[in-house]
């Protein structure tokens, strides 16, 4: 399926920014009352940056789009809802992380203004795009703002994509880039008593994965877990995949090829590495913040992880975000929405990891 031309980034930037900036009133005039589902009102410049979206041509995450293209689309959209110009660091670097399989690349951000003395701590980040897409591109600017607002060093992980590499390739990496930071931390210049897991969506999935991994081989085992819109079920349709199977950005369609690329044949979707709602036994983990979108496809199978962690005795606090959609920790930059849900996860995270 072809997409329509598109403006020119900045250009769109602009108008997503100034779009989303309008009072609610105007907006609403503008763009139409924002639906109302499930008990929830979708926020009126969330629902503002969708229109814009399917003005543009985009409904969809995907598009239909084979994954090469579809990489494409998907870094066209994250560079047009960047940040500009970009958070300040006072170090950015690229790095190359040894694998069983070779290596892999990964970006490391310190972000300015840290109290002397003490090491900082690390959050290690897995990002977004149903292990199909995304890279350290689409993540930049969401590992810039968590650094920032955090006070955290983040490593972003270039873990590899299916279908060119189907699970278990993404864990493998995730897990290799985990225990390095571990052994690493030195050189990195941060705290290894206090190094965290997060991701958003698949890179929450490999988050939990990661956490999982080290309770079952006895280490090690990250300080901290933050899972933002994670995949936690593949193997069923939980309500909200329905609910919101279509009209908010992340659709049922690209959330089903999403998951055939991703587990290839011979590969069991009930494995709870794919699944990590089913793994047998939750407790134990690292303490977690959990974050939704009310408006999210995967909005009910991340608070069931959620839930569960927390009735198997690990420390976990919930936070839904009704009005919002999968996707805002990309859209924080343009939508005040999306940057308070940003700021308050940030928040949690810097108390997760406090000394």
């Amino acid at each position: 399926m072809a997409t329509a031309p598109r403006l020119p980034v900045a250009v769109e930037h602009r108008l997503l920014k100034a779009a989303c900036n309008l009072p609610a009133r105007l907006q609403r005039l503008v763009f139409g009352e924002p639906p109302e589902i499930d008990g929830q009102t979708l926020a009126s410049d969330v629902h503002a940056l969708i229109r814009l979206a399917e003005f543009a041509g985009t409904r969809s995450y995907t598009n239909g789009l084979p994954p090469a293209e579809a990489r494409i689309l998907n870094r066209q959209g994250a560079q047009a809802s960047e940040w500009r110009p970009k958070i300040p660091m006072a170090r950015v670097e690229d790095l190359r992380i040894p694998t069983a399989e070779g290596q892999i690349g990964a970006r490391f951000y310190l972000p300015g203004g840290l109290p002397g003395g003490a090491p900082p701590p690390l959050l290690v980040f897995f990002h977004a795009g149903g292990f199909v897409i995304g890279d350290l591109e689409t993540h930049d600017g969401v590992c810039r703002f968590i650094a920032a607002a955090a006070g955290v060093a983040v490593l972003s992980v270039d873990y590899r994509l299916a279908p060119e590499h189907p699970f278990p390739a993404a864990i493998e990496d995730a897990w290799a880039a985990f225990t390095w930071a571990a052994a690493n931390a030195a050189e990195l210049g941060v705290d290894p008593a206090r190094i965290a897991v997060g991701g958003d969506s698949a890179g929450g999935n490999l988050a939990a994965v990661v956490c999982l991994r080290g309770k079952a081989e006895g280490g090690p085992l990250p300080a901290f877990q933050l899972l933002i819109y994670p995949v936690t079920d593949s193997a069923d349709d939980p309500r909200s995949r329905l609910l919101f199977a279509d009209g908010f950005l992340l659709t049922k369609e690209d959330m089903d090829r999403f998951e055939h690329f991703y587990v290839g044949p011979g590969s069991d979707i009930n494995d709870p590495r794919i699944s990590i709602l089913k793994a047998p036994d939750l407790s134990g983990l690292p303490p977690a913040y959990v974050t939704t979108a009310g408006f999210d496809p995967l909005r009910d199978e991340g608070e069931a992880y959620a839930i569960r962690m927390r009735e198997e005795g690990t420390k976990v606090a919930i936070r839904r975000h009704p009005g919002l959609i999968h996707g805002f920790a990309n859209q924080a930059a343009v939508s005040r929405s999306s940057r308070g849900a940003m700021l308050e996860l940030a928040g949690a995270l810097r108390m997760g990891l406090a000394s």
